[in-house]
């Protein structure tokens, strides 16, 4: 990954939230052969029954004729008896067409539109997650005007998640506590889920122990080849590459993969040598749909013997919460390291207790320019308060969409 500084970042990049430019899929039947090319569709057929059909109609008519006569001729002789019709029965009529082929309930169907996707946190006043929402108490609104919401989901999906970790020197008394809480949220996963983890010191020290895997023993072993590193820290660079790779990663899969992504950044929080800035971080994660959990231990900067002026406190706690912020993650800050398994059950909850909503973006706006976005959510049953998180905006290009299939219930 660190082979990817030192290049700039200018080129417009596809966000995986685009949603889909996509088709509704369509069925044919043995019966319905496109044509080939140039061929022009015309009434045929075959010669073989045109001469059957005709070989009996005459036979039918000479066999009526007799019997016609016969009656005629005996008619003096006989009572009246039951009269005969000469009349033909009727043409045989083609059999029914087959019946259309139905799509099953949980079958893919491709919608023709493009889709901007959001992956949306409800809490209550307390911070607690709220689920079993419909898609009627939720609105969209992009760049305060409210939009229409094509597709709605609470099912769990799968989710591709970075652990990306500090092994800068600040750290040297958390990093053991942090790999074993790492391993708690690792042990959560759900069999399709899959994980990588980065370690990072300086610049040129992003190193990717282990890429995206369903093994937790591959994961575990990884966590477990962390070792304290001197070097100025690159938290911006570490979480820039990391973002790359998860959004990289995800479009490998091709279309058709709803999966999360997501980082679980844990730092001091204290940049002190990226190569990119924060304008270059940002505008990245407004075009990759990647949300960002932090995990900040800023009380320590203060402790560690470092002359740390109040302001690089600040300014370590702002870029943490920021980054949550943006992207419809979460920000924590342990005093200590006995909250950090409780934090890591807090993060794996979230990643699966999210609802999908995918909405139609304005086009008549330009692409590539910043759109913010807001979702709110009805209030609850006796006044309570429930707040819907997801990320801030996002930069929109129609011309770089994926392609996920949409399930048919849009509940």
């Amino acid at each position: 990954m660190a082979s990817g500084q030192g290049q700039g970042q200018t080129s417009s990049r596809s966000s995986a939230s685009n949603g889909p430019s996509q088709r509704r899929l369509l069925r044919n039947t043995q019966n319905d052969r496109p044509l080939e090319t140039g061929q022009r569709p015309r009434v045929k057929m075959r010669s073989s029954y045109a001469q059957l059909c005709f070989a009996g109609l005459l036979l039918f008519f000479i066999a009526g004729a007799g019997i016609f006569f016969s009656v005629e001729s005996n008619a003096q002789t006989e009572p009246d008896g039951p009269a005969v019709s000469a009349t033909p029965p009727a043409d045989p009529t083609l059999p029914p067409p087959p019946p259309p082929l139905a799509l099953e309930d949980d079958e893919p169907v491709i919608i023709e539109t493009e889709l901007v996707n959001l992956n949306v946190k409800v809490v209550d006043r307390f911070n607690r997650p709220i689920a079993n929402l419909n898609k009627s108490d939720f609105t969209v609104f992009e760049d305060g005007k409210s939009q229409p919401i094509e597709f709605f989901s609470q099912d769990e999906v799968p989710t591709n998640y970075a652990l990306v970790i500090d092994n800068s020197g600040s750290l040297r008394f958390q990093l053991e506590k942090v790999i074993e809480s790492s391993k708690i949220i690792v042990g959560t996963n759900r069999p399709d889920d899959e994980t990588g983890v980065v370690r990072f010191v300086s610049s040129n020290k992003i190193e990717i122990l282990q890429d995206f895997t369903t093994d937790k023993q591959e994961l575990f072993d990884a966590l477990d080849n962390m070792y304290i590193e001197g070097g100025k820290t690159a938290i911006i660079d570490a979480v820039y590459l990391a973002t790359e790779k998860v959004d990289e990663y995800q479009r490998s899969q091709g279309p058709g993969n709803l999966r999360r992504r997501a980082l679980i950044l844990v730092s001091d929080g204290e940049d002190r040598d990226s190569y990119y800035d924060e304008q270059q971080l940002f505008d990245l994660l407004r075009e990759a749909d990647v949300q960002i959990y932090t995990v900040g231990f800023i009380s320590q900067l203060d402790k560690d013997g470092s002359f740390i002026r109040k302001s690089d406190h600040k300014r370590a706690k702002n870029l943490l919460e920021k980054l949550a912020e943006e992207t419809g993650g979460k920000s924590y800050f342990p005093n200590d390291l006995s909250e950090l398994n409780g934090i890591a059950r807090d993060i794996a909850n979230e990643l699966r207790t999210q609802y999908s909503i995918g909405y139609l973006p304005d086009k008549t706006k330009p692409d590539g320019v910043y759109r913010n976005i807001k979702v709110e959510v009805r209030q609850g049953p006796n006044d309570q308060k429930r707040i819907a998180i997801t990320r801030t905006g996002l930069i929109y290009d129609s011309k770089s969409t994926e392609q996920p299939a949409l399930k048919r219930a849009n509940r």
